[in-house]
Parts: structure tokens; C-alpha cells; sequence
């Protein structure tokens, strides 16, 4: 069984006048250098939250998104046009596949795979470092 968001990928898609834009290969570009002090404040922090309200709801069926959302939530206080534009990117990317979503195996073999990765000192406001993880159990995702 597959479980995916293919109609809510589509309404964003059309909202944020994405449809038309050429699609993305990564939600969020690896030499994007996202920081508090970038660029002028967004015109409308609502709209900001808003997007990330949305994006954030994806994650649930989509969990390759979880990194780049969670990054996404820090500029929740004061967002600058860079954040939106990085925001707009990955819904560019869901252009790619919007039917992609979770699949839920019926095998009674579960077996449980873990994987992890770290970025040292990748924060440019803190420098602290990153962490993820991502754990498996069928082939589907638990964690």
C-alpha cells in the first residue's frame, strides 16, 4: 500500500504558482547557506508560516522532506525573502514526483535499518553541528 498527498501536492503546486516552473532535483540546494542575517525581512511573515504550515503537514508522507523543513523552522520568527525562495524551491521540488509517498509493505519479514548523518559546525548562526537519523522497519519508515 501506498499512502501519499498527490492532491495537496497539486493545490500547492497551483497556490504558490509553482506548476509552471521547471522542477528541482533537491528540496534544497546543498550550496544554499541559509542564516537569521541574510537579506531583507519578508514582506509578509505570515505567508511565510503559512507555506511552512503546508510543507511541514507533507513530512508526515514524505519524510526525505523533514531536514529541510526543520531547517526552515528557524526563520519562523523573522523570515527574509531567502527563506521564502528556499521555501518556493521545495515545493518545486514536489513537482518532480507527487505521488511519491510512504509505502507500507505486507511482508512479514520486518526487518529494522537505522541510518544516521552529521554536518560539524554547519550552522552559520550557531555553528553548532547537525545530526538526523532515520530508521526503517519493512522498508517503511518509523522514525
Amino acid at each position: 500500500m501506498i499512502v501519499n498527498r498527490r492532491k495537496f501536492i497539486l493545490e500547492l503546486l497551483d497556490e504558490y504558482n509553482c506548476s509552471h516552473l521547471s522542477m528541482v532535483s533537491s528540496p534544497l540546494d546543498p550550496l544554499c547557506k541559509l542564516s537569521a542575517d541574510s537579506r531583507e525581512l519578508s514582506k509578509d511573515p505570515t505567508s511565510y508560516r503559512r507555506i511552512f504550515e503546508k510543507l511541514n503537514c507533507l513530512t508526515h508522507t514524505r519524510p526525505n522532506l523533514s531536514f529541510v523543513v526543520h531547517h526552515l523552522s528557524q526563520f519562523m520568527q523573522q523570515p527574509r525573502t531567502s527563506h521564502f525562495s528556499a521555501a518556493l524551491g521545495v515545493i518545486r521540488y514536489l513537482r518532480l514526483d507527487p505521488v511519491q509517498g510512504l509505502f507500507i509493505s505486507t511482508d512479514p519479514l520486518l526487518t529494522l535499518l537505522a541510518f544516521c548523518d552529521a554536518d560539524w559546525d554547519s550552522c552559520i548562526d550557531s555553528h553548532r553541528s547537525i545530526s538526523g537519523f532515520f530508521i526503517t522497519l519493512g522498508g517503511s519508515p518509523i522514525s
